[in-house]
């Protein structure tokens, strides 16, 4: 195909071929599995310099199902091309040549060490391999390396890195909140949009317009991480902390004092905790909730978890007093330090008996 040629399938301007040196051999045998054969290959074949522009056709197909494509492989697509700085709108013809060393100079052979392999591999490139004509090009491909060899750079030092992003608000704290932990999001606005994208082992927090990067941190395996420098804190207090030190007061004194201290203590931050002690009034009596506050200020506790335990505690120990037996259901008994023996209530009988027949006898009423 000559410079400057329409193709006809995909409709762009084509580019001239770029070969591809078949470098040492990559540390395989030649009976492995083809997939472990690939692989070690495909690590190999990194190593090898890349033209400035070359084909994505390739990259497209991976990501693109027919003629629907999703938008988070349209954006992975843009940013493993920028990684490798390939032109999408180019297309070129590249050899496979982990293929075609396999079905060509190690097909049925046998090699007793890896050293032998790659000397083998070593002479038939140098002999065979690099004085061919190209198929397609009909050019020797020595030659067409040589021509392009002063526009190659080098790879990638990192592999291209996979994610998945999203639109998250930044809140009162100038943090966002991803899987249970706080990152800081500064320069980014309270209560503005971002764009976080999570990597492996960290995220990046980006501008939702512009794509700017803003932030990058490690991403935290323990929920209720922090990451926000201690520089970055805002201790004045907002409407929120206000509405959550009214409800606290709400609930007693002692929840008041400990929220107090926790904001005096964290910051914005750690308004997460206030709100979750002021929400135990959803299901938990206040003065239980009170008392485990009093409870937590005197044992030095400022965890939400564990004063939501104490507040269960309490709860459950009513609940059990509840359960116990009142006086009226008590089991009947004549043996007791409050009922007198029967000697005594016999003489009282007698007594009241003598004293009745002292009395003269009443009138009786007459008949109507």
């Amino acid at each position: 195909m000559q410079r400057g040629a329409r193709d006809r399938r995909s409709g762009n301007e084509s580019v001239p071929p770029t070969p591809f040196r078949i470098g040492p051999a990559p540390p395989h045998w030649s009976k492995l599995p083809s997939d472990g054969v690939a692989d070690l290959c495909h690590r190999e074949s990194r190593r090898a310099p890349r033209p400035r522009r070359c084909a994505a056709q390739s990259e497209r197909t991976r990501v693109q199902r027919g003629d629907e494509r999703d938008g988070l492989s349209e954006i992975l697509l843009a940013d493993q091309l920028h990684h490798v700085q390939l032109a999408a709108h180019l297309k070129g013809t590249v050899e496979n040549a982990i293929q075609h060393t396999q079905s060509t100079a190690l097909k049925g052979r046998r090699f007793a060490s890896i050293e032998e392999q790659n000397e083998f591999l070593e002479n038939w490139e140098t002999k065979w391999a690099a004085q061919r004509i190209h198929g397609s090009t009909r050019r020797q491909v020595e030659a067409m390396f040589q021509e392009e060899r002063p526009f190659l750079k080098p790879l990638p030092v990192q592999s291209f890195q996979y994610f998945t992003e999203g639109s998250y608000t930044v809140g009162d704290d100038t943090c966002v909140r991803v899987d249970f932990s706080s990152y800081a999001a500064r320069p980014a606005a309270i209560g503005s949009r971002v764009l976080v994208r999570l990597f492996d082992h960290h995220l990046e927090i980006r501008d939702l317009m512009t794509k700017s990067l803003l932030r990058t941190h490690t991403r935290s395996t323990k929920p209720g991480n922090v990451a926000l420098p201690d520089a970055e804190r805002l201790f004045n207090p907002s409407r929120e902390t206000r509405r959550i030190l009214a409800q606290a007061r709400a609930i007693g004194p002692a929840t008041e004092q400990l929220c107090q201290s926790l904001f005096d203590s964290e910051g914005r931050v750690g308004q997460r905790k206030m709100w979750g002690i002021v929400g135990l009034a959803r299901h938990n009596p206040r003065r239980l909730i009170d008392r485990a506050c009093a409870m937590a200020l005197q044992d030095g506790v400022r965890s939400y978890k564990q004063i939501r335990a104490l507040t269960e505690r309490l709860f459950s120990e009513a609940l059990a007093d509840l359960n116990e037996p009142v006086q009226g259901e008590l089991a009947f008994t004549q043996d007791d330090p409050l009922i007198r023996s029967g000697g005594d209530y016999a003489d009282l009988f007698n007594l009241g008996a003598q004293a009745s027949a002292a009395l003269p006898p009443t009138l009786k009423e007459p008949a109507p």
